[in-house]
Order: C-alpha cells, then sequence, then structure tokens
C-alpha cells in the first residue's frame, strides 16, 4: 500500500474508503491509471476490511478471486474506492469496491473481491 500511496481515510460497519494518487507510480506507458494499479486498490480495500471483521490472532484472510471492470480512465489527481461488505460468513468473504476520480467524482473501475478465510493452526 505505500508503495502505490494508498492511504485509509474512513472506516466503518460494513465499509472501508481509501485513496490512492494517480501519478507515475500508478499510470500506465499512456498516461492512464494503470488497472492493475485499480486491481491492487480492491485488494487492499476488502484484505484490510476482512481483516477488521476477524480475530487475527484465530484467523487470517488471503485473496480467492478479483475482477475489475474499468469504465473510464483517469490521468492525475487522486481515485477514491469505496469498499462495502456483500458477505461475511465463516469461510468467505465479498467485498464489492467501487473507484471514482475525486475531482468528477464518475466511477473508473468496479470490482469484487472474494477472500478465504482461514483458521491459524
Amino acid at each position: 500500500m505505500d508503495v502505490l500511496g494508498i492511504e485509509c481515510i474512513e472506516i466503518g460497519e460494513d465499509y472501508i474508503i481509501s485513496t490512492m494518487p494517480v501519478d507515475e507510480r500508478t499510470r500506465q506507458p499512456m498516461g492512464l491509471l494503470h488497472g492493475g494499479a485499480s486491481a491492487a486498490l480492491i485488494e487492499s480495500v476488502g484484505s484490510m476490511g476482512s481483516q477488521l471483521l476477524m480475530d487475527v490472532s484465530k484467523e487470517y484472510s488471503v485473496g480467492l478471486e478479483i475482477n475489475a471492470n474499468h469504465i473510464g480512465s483517469v490521468r492525475s489527481g487522486k481515485v477514491k474506492a469505496v469498499g462495502k461488505i456483500i458477505h461475511a460468513g465463516k469461510r468467505t468473504h465479498l467485498w464489492q469496491v467501487d473507484i471514482f476520480d475525486m475531482e468528477t467524482e464518475k466511477l473508473v473501475c468496479t470490482g469484487r473481491l472474494t477472500c478465504m478465510v482461514i483458521q491459524r493452526s
């Protein structure tokens, strides 16, 4: 998260909001926000959220599946990711994460992350 400049700015009962800059660390060669950076933001938000839902002394979570649909583009500024828990089961968590251009508030990317909850031995 540090490498990409991802910062958590708000934590709620069933959501997390984080930001990420659109700069030389997160742009692809054409100067647009890289899809891989968006996927990393989705996974960071969902993984952080799952960790907050569990007793980390007894269990931990790992990413099981991620998808991302890129809706728009951003060249500079910051994006905001709003992650909401869709399912918080004993073995899996499902997060919906929407990424918005902070300047225009337009949706840039939407994705889902499934985390598997594993018992510590």
